[in-house]
């Protein structure tokens, strides 16, 4: 593939070539003409058109695996892949947070603390154990938060759980530690909440250092006002302080966290009506079809029919034998009572099964919102809808906008692009624990929605899915993902659960093209089980990976015609000294050669100027770096001489970026 004969055509009309081709030969004569040209590689470049994955897919049919599974990799390279410790092994790891050189992983178990100070050998250097779902964490300065939903999380962090329904020993909120010492976290504190803590995001205020707020999203059921008091099960118009419909705002005093408490509960839900929904996908309805052949039971909840657990069909069935005063095994008699009384049974104990009867509401809770205080804006995922936020007011977050989708059954995360102007959201159909990713699996089901956002309003462009099928064993669905920081263009990397991780270019978000992935086979060969990346974020340089059952994968890009050695060391120069992915931060390049030539090659890919002037400014940045005494002059001529060639968005990047080196 060829950098200049697989390229569109020049923008450039021959007229103005011919003035370029002109500019460029008083280049060559100016007074920096002593200066020796030296030698420089162009990279190879190709359009994204052509950006066509390997065939046949790498990604299908791999083997199975817990810790010797098959992989596939394209565009990327396996740093190192480190299994957790024993007592977190078949316990679910959860999500991630950096700070320093530390990335920060939960499971279902507790924390784990890894120093990734280098990629190829982490160190585990705490597992903190302290079991609670989902123990989702964030950090910000010396504070690190975590978040519980279930019945069974302990204050104590004990981990024989909780069995009774009212318990002065539970947590449902967020944990506050003090990571001073990150090696050695100190629990100092927690916020209570009705709904516990499903998923929670930071923000920092750019007006206010005093405080942080932490946004809380819990979907869980509400807990008894004995427990809490104040929590009400109710809806809206039966009480204006139901628990439902509301998320919570808690403040966060930096100089006294201990302090933390619920300063707000904004209803973002009001006046939603109940989105629209699609039905069962193919293989859905041959299950079903099979089942029911097969003589399993089946019932309808919620208007879809769906088959009984072979362990809830035992329970009914062992009730049935109970009831009649016998023993043994059940009759032919207890399974047709079953059958027959089937439907009542869960009718009575879930809340009715017919569609008629089921009073469709809009959404009460969100799972996941990203902040993004730089712009005033958040994106809610919040199950049925896609909300857009105004948070310029932290306490008082405002809905300006939402969207629904017949297409998506769960909208569980956002992710801005870094100027503000996209956002995207994903779809957890299936909820994360099913096979969404089939081959006869609608491509828009559990894919990722990608809107524009004009004059407040979020306007659709496109979806995008991983394009290779996954097995029924393996968990598939959109899931977590971060953008990566390559300048000039929006690309995200993003977990897909057992799908792997894919990333790709939504730049144009009607057209996005995936450009690099990594799959592992199913962990297991022959049922179900849970596993793949929960979430994969970038972070200083390396993409790092929650694998919910394998422990933590750390990635480093390779270069490719879609994404070169220049713009990949151009994102590198991106450091933070923390990240959480659900306060996304406002991405600045510093002024460094790579930026400059990552511009230049995103010129040449998008065939927004002839080869030859292509190769001539690639001379003259080579030229500038090797000559650092002249390196001001060249520069400074080298971007008045890029002004007279197009005026394009990218070019004027490319000046910008030359000018600011030539004056440094």
């Amino acid at each position: 593939m060829s950098n200049t004969s697989t390229k569109k055509m020049p923008v450039l009309g021959l007229t103005r070539l011919l003035a370029v081709v002109a500019i460029l030969a008083t280049y060559a004569c100016s007074s920096t003409s002593e200066v020796v040209d030296v030698p420089f590689t162009a990279p190879e470049v190709a359009s994204l058109d052509e950006a066509t994955i390997p065939s046949p897919d790498p990604r299908v049919g791999l083997s199975a695996g817990l810790f010797d599974a098959g992989e596939a990799i394209w565009n990327l390279e396996l740093a190192s892949a480190t299994a957790p410790p024993d007592e977190f092994i078949g316990i679910t790891n959860s999500d991630l947070a950096f700070k320093g050189n530390y990335a920060i992983q939960g499971n279902y178990n507790g924390i784990l603390i890894w120093d990734i100070t280098d990629p190829k050998q982490p160190v585990l250097v705490q597992d903190y154990v302290c079991p609670a779902s989902q123990n989702d964490v964030s950090v910000y300065g010396n504070l690190l938060f975590v978040s519980s939903e279930g019945l069974g999380a302990r204050l104590d962090c004990g981990t024989e759980g909780i069995s009774e329904a009212v318990s002065a020993d539970r947590i449902r909120g967020i944990r506050i530690f003090d990571i001073t010492d990150i090696e050695q976290p100190e629990y100092i504190t927690n916020v209570q909440t009705c709904r516990g803590s499903h998923t929670h995001s930071v923000l920092k205020d750019p007006e206010d250092d005093e405080n942080v707020y932490v946004y809380i999203s819990g979907s869980y059921i509400v807990r008894s006002d004995e427990e809490l008091p104040g929590c009400l099960d109710a809806q809206p118009e039966e009480d204006p302080n139901s628990a439902l419909f509301r998320i919570e705002v808690i403040k966060v005093p930096l100089d006294n966290p201990q302090d933390a408490a619920i300063v707000s509960s904004p209803r973002i839900f009001e006046n939603l009506e109940a989105p629209p929904t699609h039905g069962l996908a193919p293989a859905e309805i041959r299950a079903l079809e099979e089942a029911k052949a097969a003589g399993r039971y089946t019932f309808v909840l919620g208007g879809t029919e769906r088959v009984l657990s072979n362990g809830f069909t035992r329970t009914l069935l062992n009730e049935i034998v109970a009831n009649r005063g016998g023993e043994g095994e059940p009759t032919a008699e207890d399974s047709l009572e079953l059958r027959g009384t089937l439907q009542s049974i869960i009718d009575e104990r879930f809340g009715g099964g017919n569609a008629d009867e089921v009073v469709r509401r809009g959404p009460d809770q969100c799972h996941d919102i990203t902040l993004y205080p730089e712009i005033g804006l958040a994106g809610g995922a919040c199950e049925g809808y896609g909300l857009l936020l105004d948070i310029s007011d932290p306490v008082n977050p405002v809905r300006i906008d939402a969207v629904a989708d017949s297409n998506f059954a769960y909208w569980h995360s956002a992710t801005f692009n870094n100027d503000g102007t996209s956002v995207l959201f994903t779809d957890e159909w299936g909820g994360g624990g099913a096979p969404k990713c089939r081959e006869d699996d609608p491509y828009e089901w559990g894919a990722n929605a990608l809107f524009t956002i004009e004059d407040g309003k979020m306007v659709f462009q496109d979806y995008y899915k991983i394009p290779a099928a996954q097995t029924s064993q393996e968990n598939c669905v959109a899931h977590n993902g971060s953008l990566i920081p390559v300048p000039g263009r929006d690309i995200m990397v993003q977990s897909w659960y057992q799908g792997g991780i894919s990333i790709f270019d939504w730049t144009d978000p009607a057209n996005p093209v995936e450009i690099a992935f990594h799959d592992r086979g199913p962990v297991n060969p022959d049922r179900m089980a849970m596993g793949g990346s929960w979430s994969v974020y970038w972070y200083n340089g390396v993409i790092v990976n929650s694998e919910i059952a394998r422990g933590l994968d750390i990635f480093e890009l390779t270069p490719s015609p879609f994404l070169t050695e220049n713009e990949i060391a151009a994102a590198k120069t991106v450091q933070w000294d923390y990240l959480n992915a659900q306060g996304q931060p406002k991405i600045e390049w510093p002024t460094t050669y790579h930026l400059a030539k990552a511009y230049v090659d995103q010129l040449d890919r998008d065939g927004e100027m002839a080869a030859n002037a292509i190769t001539s400014i690639r001379q003259g940045i080579a030229n500038a770096e090797a000559n650092p005494g002249m390196s001001g002059k060249i520069l400074s001529e080298l971007a008045g001489m890029v002004e007279g060639m197009a005026s394009t968005e990218k070019s004027e990047m490319l000046v910008s970026a030359l000018k600011d080196l030539a004056s440094m």
